[in-house]
């Protein structure tokens, strides 16, 4: 079969496509798989990160199920599904207590696995949701990973409440344009960062109520204006290293920052006083459970939660792909069909 993948850590030149050979039988047939920032800190890898070589990634997986492996039953040939990019591979302490995602048992689909960037993937049966028979491919696949994501982010680790105030540092990734969405849903006041006027109308055709385009001001002043000098209760910073200071000025006495990524650098220098000063939460996060992706799904299919697809692009193409990604100049997701 054909796939996108690299045979060792590197920058985008480390990308190839070319014939790899076929999963063993399992359900799953890929049609679309978007593309994450994830793929790229794993493309470049870190230390402690051991995959099989080549590793192809794509947490976003929608197609019709081709096999079923050995036992498998209430699923045949020739169904639509989508992929839970969450798999649990061990029972422990956490998923006891319903906490999955924290397990190290608990592997994330194209990052400690070989993902859907390829024409077919062998996932468990029970990481498969059945998909609306009007809804396309990419449609279905470009929200999967990015909504579970912001879904336990915002509703289970931060916890937001109507009536309070989120500011999202960031309009354009695919976490940022589900948060912005499950934030309004959730009847949060939505303040968003954009990197310019036109991410910034995107964002409110989203639905945030207030966009900072941090091009013409200075975000983090301008967020203590326009709250009355109080900020806000919840800060989604998923930049990390060149925001996490100005998300701590920001942030309301006794609010909470969630953190999702690192997309400018992992390493960042924190001024401990603002953490006790204004009794500040710093909150990771990261993935969620079955039952989370088949909420967050549901919202999906009744429209609740909409996707966001800058374009779709040949499987063949994923080189050009990533690189517009890194170069941030997508809204949205990048859907690849093979």
């Amino acid at each position: 079969m054909k796939a996108l993948y690299f045979r060792e850590h590197g920058a985008l030149d480390a990308i190839e496509y070319g014939d790899v050979p076929d999963p063993v039988p399992g359900p799953g047939e890929v049609r679309a798989c978007a593309i994450n920032h994830l793929d790229i800190w794993v493309r470049r890898g870190w230390p402690g990160l051991k995959l099989e070589m080549p590793h192809w990634c794509g947490a976003d997986v929608a197609g019709e199920i081709a096999h079923l492996g050995e036992g498998v039953t209430g699923w045949e040939i020739g169904r639509r599904v989508v992929v839970d990019p969450g798999i649990n591979t061990s029972e422990d302490e956490f998923t006891r207590r319903g906490d999955v995602s924290i397990s190290p048992g608990y592997y994330v689909l194209g990052e400690h696995v070989r993902g859907g960037a390829a024409e077919y993937i062998a996932v468990p049966h029970e990481n498969l949701v059945t998909m609306p028979e009007d809804l396309d491919f990419p449609t279905a696949a470009a929200p999967l990973l990015v909504s579970l994501a912001a879904w336990r982010m915002l509703i289970h680790q931060a916890k937001v409440r109507a009536g309070e105030s989120v500011l999202v540092v960031g309009a354009g990734g695919g976490v940022n344009s589900m948060a912005i969405q499950i934030a309004k849903l959730a009847g949060a006041t939505v303040l968003v960062v954009a990197g310019n006027k036109e991410k910034g109308q995107q964002a409110l055709e989203l639905g945030a109520d207030v966009v900072l385009d941090r091009s013409r001001v200075d975000w983090g002043r301008e967020v203590y204006r326009v709250t009355g000098k109080r900020g806000v209760d919840v800060v989604v910073d998923n930049v990390g290293k060149a925001t996490l200071t100005t998300s701590m000025t920001a942030v309301a006495r006794g609010g909470r920052i969630v953190i999702i990524g690192n997309t400018s650098g992992p390493v960042a220098e924190i001024d401990i006083r603002y953490i006790f000063g204004k009794q500040i939460s710093l909150i990771g996060s990261t993935m969620g459970s079955h039952q989370d992706f088949r909420v967050v799904t549901g919202l999906l299919w009744e429209g609740k939660l909409r996707p966001v697809i800058d374009r779709v692009m040949p499987l063949s193409a994923g080189k050009e792909a990533y690189g517009i990604l890194e170069r941030g100049e997508q809204f949205g997701k990048i859907v690849l069909e093979p």
